[in-house]
């Protein structure tokens, strides 16, 4: 039997990728030591999918370790052997804000585990795909210097700007801008897996996702917008807006469309491609917007509490190019629209309740 490894398996991204490839034949080895619980709390804790999954994936195995520890890695690449057919890399730490607390954490984390996992990679399944999830902040704050216009309910690049149709493209530049540690720990592991393709022709890819989301995120402030957004006016928990008016603009993709972008990578994979991955034009909104229909869909009045102070290194505007990825896989298509999401995460928190 083919068999995926997983990192970070117990995540929103990690335990939808396990759900999918598990469906599709693969044996899934799921890595994940639940950092994300000493990143943000108890409420962040993903153990409550790692058990969801022992319990429903027939073939689902866990590995309860560090991707720091190349050691163990390497143990879990060993057992695989031969039958090793996908890599698929989500743990990371994920904060620009925690990142400045412990940059040693967050880099070795991000950077140093990355390596870790392409180079055994290399070392026992170099023909297999690689897939890592990085991120939109690679290419910093240079998003903030689109020309942007203020509307009633959120900020807008001009009409006559060329990523006003579409959103931004590949094209956009990483360099002279400000990431966060944790933009530029992401950086390190976007181009040693665009490295490890082009130089040694390996599969791998980088996609730079949006705002990743989706019923199973264990959201919290930090981390995790629309899912703590919307498990705040469930509960009547205040929220904290930080900046730019409320009025900044995302887009979101459901963990399911972004596991089905991929698996068409898997079907014809490439060499060290990346792509911009989010929901674009097609699901999109700015923080007012996201509250308003949180209230719309929850029946709750929001309690909200403005900090004029944006934290270091957010975009006011961002919404994903995707046409890239379209162009090399034209049977991908986005199914969830911003408010079929807040519905889904709606309906996952209210049952995990």
């Amino acid at each position: 039997m083919k068999i995926a490894i997983i990192t970070g398996s117990a995540g929103l991204i990690g335990a939808e990728a396990s759900r999918f490839f598990h469906s599709k034949g693969y044996a899934i080895f799921g890595i994940d030591n639940d950092m994300r619980k000493e990143f943000f709390g108890e409420e962040a804790s993903t153990r409550w999918m790692r058990l969801a999954l022992e319990k429903s994936l027939q073939n689902y195995r866990h590995f309860e370790i560090d991707i720091r520890d190349v050691s163990a890695l390497g143990n879990v690449f060993r057992e695989a052997g031969s039958d090793l057919a996908l890599i698929i890399h989500c743990a990371a730490q994920p904060s620009h804000d925690w990142a400045a607390k412990a940059p040693h954490v967050d880099f070795t984390v991000n950077g140093n585990g990355t390596l870790n996992l392409l180079e055994l990679t290399r070392q026992t399944a170099p023909a297999a795909p690689f897939i890592f999830t990085s991120t939109n902040k690679v290419y910093g704050d240079t998003p903030n210097r689109l020309p942007l216009v203020e509307k009633e309910t959120r900020w807008e690049v001009a009409e006559a700007h060329p990523f006003f149709r579409y959103g931004i493209d590949e094209s956009m530049s990483i360099d002279q801008s400000l990431h966060s540690l944790f933009g530029a720990s992401k950086i390190a592991a976007d181009v040693l897996v665009q490295e490890y393709g082009r130089y040694f022709q390996m599969h791998t890819v980088c996609f730079r996702g949006g705002c990743l989301t989706g019923p199973g995120h264990s959201g919290t402030q930090l981390h995790g917008f629309l899912a703590y957004l919307m498990k705040c006016a469930i509960t009547k928990t205040p929220y904290k807006i930080f900046g730019y008016k409320g009025k900044q603009v995302r887009d979101n993709i459901h963990s399911r469309d972004l596991v089905e972008a991929f698996w068409q990578f898997t079907q014809k994979p490439r060499c060290g491609e990346v792509y911009n991955i989010g929901g674009s034009r097609h699901s999109h909104c700015s923080m007012a917007e996201a509250i308003e229909k949180c209230e719309a869909i929850t029946g709750n009045k929001m309690i909200t509490e403005y900090v004029d102070s944006n934290r270091i290194g957010d975009h006011i505007w961002y919404v994903s190019d995707v046409r890239r990825f379209q162009a090399h896989y034209p049977s991908w298509k986005i199914q969830y629209d911003i408010d079929e999401l807040l519905r889904d995460i709606y309906r996952g928190l209210v049952e995990r309740r």
